[in-house]
């Protein structure tokens, strides 16, 4: 009883929004989205359907917010890759491939949700979704053209297609891998570096910024 009178106590001061996000995300992560339902989340973290209604109205809701978060991951990880100042410039360009696969990979169902149809192509985001998803990519736009000052992608090419490109090969990487047609996994770092080698251009020296 005084663990249930505890639990409510710090859902009341707003944390039951987040327990249900980050539950739900490993839920996702575990049983795919279809295994994923705002009764089983309640059941789950121990909370009535109601609680978890007051949050999310319905199951999209759910899911948009699910993702948001897994965007809100991924721009962390971006960020510490391309803030370390321990790195050089090749570094940060070949960790981030390295990172993004092992991401995806790690997380194929939030990935899934994160940039799968569920959402996106049936245009079930919301605004909030958006206003975390699209800065995301714009963040790796930026990183392009950074690497494109430095020297290290080549600078000849229109640097928003350039961050398309680079992410839709590492998109069809994630694909092949997350969807079974490449079965192999044992292989997955041998494909990071083959693409770092395609899109890094030879060169000297590249010291970290």
């Amino acid at each position: 009883m005084m663990k249930q009178s505890t639990k409510k106590t710090t859902y009341h001061h707003g944390d039951l929004r987040s327990s249900l996000v980050e539950t739900g995300a490993e839920m996702v992560n575990e049983q795919g989205i279809e295994g994923l339902s705002l009764r089983k989340l309640a059941e789950r973290i121990g909370v009535s359907r109601t609680a978890a209604y007051h949050y999310f109205s319905n199951k999209n809701d759910l899911l948009c917010a699910i993702a948001a978060l897994g965007f809100v991951q991924w721009q962390h990880k971006s960020e510490q890759i391309f803030n370390n100042l321990d790195l050089s410039n090749e570094d940060k360009f070949r960790q981030f491939v390295h990172q993004y696969i092992h991401f995806a990979t790690q997380n194929p169902s939030l990935y899934e949700l994160m940039f799968g149809k569920t959402i996106w192509k049936n245009n079930n985001s919301d605004q909030a979704l958006r206003d975390i998803a699209y800065p995301s990519f714009n963040y790796q736009l930026e990183m392009t053209k950074v690497w494109q000052q430095q020297g290290l992608l080549i600078t000849d090419e229109n640097s928003l297609r350039l961050a398309q490109v680079t992410w839709g090969a590492l998109h069809g990487i994630v694909r092949l891998l997350i969807d079974g047609i490449y079965l192999d996994t044992s292989h997955i770092e041998e494909m990071c570096e083959c693409v770092v080698k395609v899109f890094m251009r030879p060169t000297k020296n590249h010291k970290g910024s």
